[in-house]
């Protein structure tokens, strides 16, 4: 029998969502409504969704797919296309069949009397914050089609930044996964059978030899230990993770790592402040838009920052201080935004800082690729030098012992 999702109030007023069944649309609403259900929204649940790696992840909408819808609707609108009439043209000209089935949904949201951003909100999984909030400012201004458009722009930003550090990564990525499997082989099932033959030799073996022979052994006999260990290990430091304390610390760690620290550093506060700036510029209040930009951030440490400023914004702080008073960000993210305040133009200062950071990370990936690729290739290198020279000094002795 089909299965339904659906979003909506009960009889107390409370929203509610979850599934119901029926044998059509219209008996799932029948249900929902004995059971004193008012749904806003009813969409069938595709059968192929439960089990599915491949529709899972074919499901996922990311920043590209939403700055298409996001730049259609501006489109439509500003063309003078009533919002009703806008969703659904959109919906059957997007590719991404959740996000359009989606916004069939907020439609019929809309339809029923519901703001575009209260219906929206009902899909929290799919639109970030920052999308209810833009849509939100620009609803309440009458500039909504301006407000989609800027944020258009943003996501468009947001998905080409991903974009270059996921291409800058595969190549690295790839190389190790390859290099580990190669030493993998070489150590299960090459290295035992060539010591082997070393050890009928029958004379003493040099050191290298000995200790490949005792590591080959060690990893054949207790590879199950090895592999337990690293998943408990693996497993305690998840645990850890799930905790605020340990993952502030993870992520203070992130931000002051050894060659990525700096990366992780700058790619986090462009982004925070290019989310700021466009926020801002929507029209968007100062303290609603740190609340925004700060449920957005997936660094606690970064986040707790940041709510920490605003509480300091909201009890009638400027916004430098405490951006600098956290210890977190950039020096030069809190001198921009102090030049900012003074001036009166906090985002064009927010926007050169995003901007600035962008173009210093692009470069820095470069340069960490640059030394990251030969560091491999020495690693892998030397490990496979190692396995030929340990195997082949006993061979090199018998043999000059023959002559």
């Amino acid at each position: 029998m089909p299965r339904f999702d659906y979003a909506g109030y009960d009889s107390t007023g409370r929203k509610v969502t979850g599934t119901v069944e029926g044998s059509s649309r219209r008996a799932a609403l029948e249900q929902l409504r004995s059971d004193g259900i008012f749904p806003g929204t009813l969409s069938e649940e595709d059968p192929r969704r439960s089990g599915s790696l491949f529709f899972a992840l074919r499901e996922r909408v990311g920043s590209a797919e939403l700055a298409v819808a996001a730049r259609q609707l501006a489109t439509l609108l500003g063309a003078g296309l009533p919002l009703d009439e806008t969703l659904a043209t959109v919906a059957t000209q997007l590719e991404h069949p959740r996000l359009a089935g989606t916004l069939s949904q907020v439609r019929e949201a809309v339809l029923q009397g519901a703001a575009l951003h209260a219906a929206l909100g009902q899909h929290p999984r799919l639109f970030p914050p920052l999308f209810i909030g833009m849509v939100e400012v620009g609803e309440s201004s009458g500039t909504l089609d301006q407000a989609l458009a800027r944020l258009a722009d943003f996501l468009e930003d947001q998905a080409r930044l991903q974009s270059r550090i996921t291409a800058a990564l595969t190549y690295p990525l790839l190389m190790a996964l390859v290099g580990s499997a190669v030493l993998f082989f070489l150590i299960v099932f090459v290295v035992p059978k060539i010591t082997r033959i070393v050890e009928d030799l029958g004379q003493a073996l040099p050191l290298p030899t000995l200790l490949l022979i005792q590591g080959s052994a060690l990893f054949e006999r207790y590879w199950w230990l090895l592999l337990l260990l690293a998943l408990l290990g693996g497993w305690l430091l998840r645990r850890h993770l799930r905790t605020p304390a340990g993952r502030r610390q993870w992520d203070l760690w992130l931000l002051r790592a050894p060659l990525f620290g700096r990366l992780n550093q700058m790619i986090a506060t462009a982004r925070l402040t290019r989310t700021l700036a466009t926020l801002l510029k929507s029209g968007m209040p100062l303290l609603r838009a740190l609340e925004v930009t700060a449920g957005l951030l997936t660094n606690s440490a970064l986040r707790r920052a940041l709510q920490e400023t605003a509480t300091s914004v909201r009890e009638g702080e400027g916004l430098a201080e405490p951006l600098r008073r956290s210890g977190v960000f950039p020096p030069m993210l809190t001198q921009m935004a102090a030049i900012g305040e003074k001036s009166g133009e906090l985002e064009a200062m927010l926007l050169r800082v995003a901007e600035s950071y962008e173009h210093q990370s692009d470069l820095r990936i470069a340069g960490l690729l640059a030394l990251l690729e030969p560091m491999m290739i020495l690693l892998m290198g030397g490990i496979v030098g190692f396995i030929v020279l340990a195997i082949l000094l006993p061979i090199f002795q018998a043999s000059s012992g023959m002559g």
